[in-house]
């Protein structure tokens, strides 16, 4: 996946690595502002109460 993703960018080496870059910042922006929220509440971490016996 990553060869096809570098053999699609264009432009010399220094070019593609700071577009590789950048595609990489975008995926985990888009990852901690629109999909972590998104998924969050649907998450088991704050069901955290105990049954009693």
């Amino acid at each position: 996946m990553y060869g096809w993703i570098w053999r699609h960018l264009p432009g010399p080496t220094a070019l593609r690595a700071t577009l590789a870059v950048v595609l990489a910042l975008g995926v985990v922006a888009l990852l901690l502002f629109v999909v972590f929220p998104w998924a969050e509440p649907m998450l088991p971490f704050n069901d955290v109460a105990v049954d009693p016996e």
